[in-house]
């Protein structure tokens, strides 16, 4: 089907956690050829709304229609570590048909295999050297590749397809500055329905119009994300305005309602010494006085009417202002003196990835950012720092309490609550301490006995940071495996706030190169076959 007639389409659409709350009641989306990106705060449904699409969760009420072949790169998915890259691709029984013709088994099932398709090795190979992977070959494992590595080969295997619909969540997660900017080509070079969840700027600053879900509903704005920034500015302030005027407007009807019932008071009082003194039949004083209860009631009921009429108004006025409520999260007081040792590193070689030869010694607050391209073994090396692996060889000494936040997130019981997930962490907190730590992350009342499998990226981030900053004992070394994945603008700006202001040593791995220079990195360390400290300075990914 030609990319100018793929189309999504979604109506009434209505879907619930199990054990979870509703995440769309009657949602309508309709989205065309071109690059849209989808945005929204963290556990709004963003992903959700993907695998509705892609049809892996399956609506309660409302219907999915896709007009051509769709393909969903998902913001989780494992692959598995045995295969090799010509299945992952889809391409192993072409291959196999192609290597037994090639070697003079013409039966009829090998030409039925390869169809029309006989340059598909090449069409691959092209197609991952596309994307920076043709170093890779067709006969390499899974195993051996990296997180950053796998996302790409993965989206190949989409574009391979050539869907007319193509469905992106989070897709620059784990890519370094160069597989960035392979994706970032590949974006541009789209044709048909692209459907983008991410919070990465640079990539939201390559879409045609942005499509913001909020409270279960789709607001469209053309242009990327610069314009939308700009056009929400300009609604907001137009809102705000509003509420301005609904405010005065309701001041002015409550200040009109009091002097109507100044008005009543004293026409009563008048009414009543009129009939004390007798100074008219009393026939004709009791039709006056009928008449003034009636008109008084009217007079009461109008400006209480338009009091009313003022309030909704300022409501409405108010719903319209956005008060997005963001994570609220405190460090713990842990000072490390500066002259105290921290971390010694000599040589250290852990189970996966390259031996690093070199050394590093941490001392004090230092603040270091952990650089290298996908694959170098960053992951590896701060999981081992963390005690999860042990080094092969090598010295690696921690002398503080340390915490992990790793990149996958998969620390939490999926069967378990967030509560009972963070309460595991410090178990001598009591359950209110617990909940009230966890409401500064957004996780209030039932929401903190959701099941943590219910969890999306955003809401899974802010449950796992929450449960290691209230281990016992508080971490002294933080370590932080892509800590801005998966969350959305205010929530990396809360985390850098907070960084900020952490008192114990930080050593951080991201490809996030602006959050890299927001939390006052003081070293870089570049992982390229071994430890090269780079000094201070700013942070910057080479090729």
């Amino acid at each position: 089907m030609p990319a100018a007639t793929a189309h999504i389409s979604c109506t009434s659409l209505s879907f619930r956690h199990p054990g979870g709350g509703e995440v769309f009641t009657g949602l309508d989306l309709s989205v065309g050829p071109g690059r849209t990106g989808l945005i929204g705060l963290n556990g709004c449904g963003k992903s959700t709304l993907l695998r509705l699409i892609a049809g892996e969760l399956a609506p309660s009420a409302g219907t999915v229609r896709i007009r051509g072949e769709l393909g969903h790169l998902p913001q989780t998915a494992v692959l598995d570590t045995a295969l090799r890259v010509d299945q992952v691709l889809g391409i192993a029984d072409r291959r196999a048909a192609l290597d037994a013709v090639e070697s003079g088994d013409v039966r009829a099932e090998h030409f039925a295999v390869i169809g029309d398709d006989w340059g598909v090795e090449e069409r691959s190979l092209a197609a991952l050297d596309g994307l920076g992977l043709g170093h890779i070959g067709l006969d390499r494992t899974v195993g051996e590749m990296s997180g950053g590595e796998c996302v790409l080969l993965r989206l190949a295997a989409l574009l391979l397809r050539r869907p007319g619909v193509l469905l992106l969540d989070e897709p620059t997660n784990d890519l370094d500055a160069y597989a960035r900017r392979r994706l970032y080509d590949a974006v541009d070079a789209w044709s048909g329905v692209l459907l983008v969840v991410s919070h990465d700027r640079e990539l939201l600053e390559r879409v045609d119009r942005i499509a913001d879900l909020r409270d279960g509903s789709v607001t469209w704005y053309g242009g990327n994300l610069s314009a939308y920034q700009e056009a929400l500015a300009v609604e907001q302030e137009a809102a705000r305005r509003m509420v301005r005027v609904a405010e005065s407007d309701v001041q002015r009807q409550k200040r009109e309602l009091s002097a109507a019932h100044v008005t009543l008071a004293r026409r009563r009082r008048y009414g009543q010494k009129m009939w004390d003194t007798r100074r008219e039949p009393k026939v004709v004083m009791g039709q006056r006085k009928r008449a003034a209860q009636v008109s008084a009631g009217k007079h009461r009921i109008l400006h209480t009417e338009r009091l009313a009429a003022a309030e909704q108004r300022l409501e409405e006025a108010e719903a319209a202002v956005r008060v997005d409520e963001e994570i609220r999260i405190e460090l713990p007081g842990t000072r490390v003196h500066p002259g105290s040792e921290v971390l010694l590193l000599r040589d250290p070689a852990p189970p996966y990835g390259p031996p690093l030869r070199g050394g590093l010694t941490v001392r004090g607050p230092e603040r270091i950012a952990l650089t290298g391209r996908n694959g170098a073994g960053k992951t590896a090396l701060l999981r081992t720092i963390a005690g999860e692996l042990t080094p092969l060889s090598g010295e690696v000494r921690t002398s503080v309490a340390t915490g992990f936040l790793p990149q996958r997130l998969d620390v939490l019981d999926d069967d378990a609550s967030v509560a009972r997930n963070v309460a595991r962490s410090a178990p001598d907190r009591t359950e209110n301490a617990v909940r009230a730590r966890l409401a500064r992350f957004l996780f209030k009342g039932a929401a903190a006995d959701r099941p943590a499998s219910a969890l999306s990226g955003g809401e899974r981030f802010r449950a796992t940071l929450a449960m290691l900053l209230l281990a016992d004992p508080a971490p002294r070394l933080l370590l932080l495996d892509e800590p801005t994945n998966s969350l959305d603008l205010a929530s990396v700006r809360r985390l850098t706030e907070a960084l900020a202001a952490y008192e114990g040593a930080l050593i951080v791995a991201s490809h996030d190169v602006p959050f890299l220079e927001s939390i006052g990195i003081t070293r870089r360390l570049r992982l390229d076959g071994g430890l090269r400290d780079t000094g201070p300075g700013a942070v910057r990914e080479g090729r």
